[in-house]
């Protein structure tokens, strides 16, 4: 290799009788590191590659008119720092974050078909930075867009924390349109990349009859249909798979065939129109979650002295080891709200089978029936949030919301 290679640079890797073409990318750790034609990067000796060309210069982002259907239903699509499209830039082999509607439509252009979107970005953050205050703007932003007219709201976002996020904004809000996260598993540079067929099917379901709160993800590692989730009743079961998204506890909400988008809802989803908006966001921060292990010690609990609230994830039925009730009691009589779920998340707390369950019930920790750890968690945060009295905001705990808590566990 002669030439003195730039990021963007056409290349060709040539390994005995083995050529590829590709974009240079950079050189790290003397390896040099080529994009390939299929999105999949390669290390590879300096020698082994050759100098072809400089990439021709891209148009810049939102070059260009898309005209959008007036016909069609309108949509908002409010980012948090997911897209629901990204390119890339074969000058630079970078995924490039797209915001604009125009920029959404250019990248899947088949979203035209369905509505006519608008655009609002919350945050750009990724998903593990999310904290309650970007959850409180979001729930407003969707709220005022809801206020608005919109028929659907889709939220893009990361999809490490997107189950924490979605659950918030169901207790924050009430809707009578679909508010619909979708993210991708996969980036956009990926031949097996998630994210266009899961914004075909948000989009999809946020101008359907959906009446509530959503996740919708693939719900197959095939390309064939994906599911909608209770957003009180989804959890991301792997960090990888296209299908990581599961309703716990109960069926998905219904299904979007893909690439038919035909949106099937089952008789339990809320329909459109059905409730009126609503918007109730104070939340109190001061809460946690804390999962059990044996030999936690209870010193641990120390680190949550001036909580107002504690949601613990225990083992089976709902248990942590005896040693932590003395200091758990000194918590609740100090003012703490101390709420019980399982770490098995399928089936119900029950603290009334051992003594170590009686306890604790004595001890005044509210049994968190089916819930989710996480969904308990944001739960807590909106019912101490709106509720001052303990005693009723330790009923509203117990109490099914948001389709948090089911009346039978399967």
């Amino acid at each position: 290799m002669t030439e003195t290679l730039q990021t963007g640079d056409l290349v060709r890797y040539v390994n005995g009788g083995t050529a590829l073409t590709g974009t240079y990318i950079t050189e790290r750790d003397g390896m040099a590191v080529v994009k390939l034609g299929n999105g999949y990067n390669i290390g590879t000796s300096p020698e082994k590659i050759e100098f072809v060309g400089r990439a021709a210069p891209q148009p810049p982002a939102g070059a260009g008119v898309v005209v959008q259907n007036p016909d069609l239903p309108d949509l908002a699509v409010i980012s948090t720092g997911g897209t629901i499209a990204s390119r890339v830039d074969y000058r630079t082999g970078a995924v490039m974050s797209q915001f604009s509607a125009s920029d959404i439509l250019r990248a899947i252009p088949e979203l035209g078909d369905i509505a006519r979107y608008r655009d609002r970005q919350v945050a750009s953050i990724l998903s593990e930075n999310m904290r309650p205050d970007l959850w409180q703007s979001l729930a407003r932003a969707v709220y005022e867009e809801v206020r608005n007219g919109v028929a659907g709201v889709i939220v893009t976002h990361g999809t490490d924390t997107m189950a924490y996020s979605a659950a918030a904004v169901r207790f924050m809000l009430r809707t009578p349109v679909p508010v619909v996260f979708v993210g991708s598993q996969r980036s956009a540079d990926r031949p097996s990349s998630d994210n266009a067929m899961n914004a075909l099917c948000s989009a999809a379901v946020a101008a359907g009859d959906l009446g509530e709160v959503a996740v919708v993800m693939h719900a197959t590692t095939n390309d064939d249909r994906c599911a909608i989730h209770r957003a009180t009743r989804v959890r991301k079961m792997h960090t990888s798979r296209r299908d990581a998204f599961q309703s716990m506890g109960m069926e998905p909400l219904g299904y979007v065939d893909y690439p038919t988008l035909s949106v099937g809802l089952s008789d339990e989803a809320v329909r459109r129109g059905a409730e009126e908006p609503e918007l109730r966001d104070a939340l109190e921060e001061r809460c946690a979650l804390l999962h059990f292990y044996p030999g936690m010690p209870p010193a641990v609990l120390d680190a949550f002295e001036g909580y107002k609230g504690l949601v613990l994830s225990g083992t089976g039925l709902g248990h942590v080891s005896t040693e932590w009730i003395p200091r758990l009691t000194e918590m609740i009589e100090g003012g703490t709200t101390v709420v019980m779920t399982s770490q098995c998340l399928h089936g119900r707390v029950c603290d009334r089978v051992y003594n170590t369950g009686r306890d604790l019930l004595a001890a005044g920790v509210v049994e968190g029936e089916d819930m989710l750890p996480e969904a308990a968690l944001v739960k807590l945060m909106w019912v101490l949030g709106n509720e001052p009295d303990p005693e009723k905001a330790r009923a509203l705990m117990r109490t099914d919301l948001a389709g948090e808590i089911r009346r039978r566990s399967i």
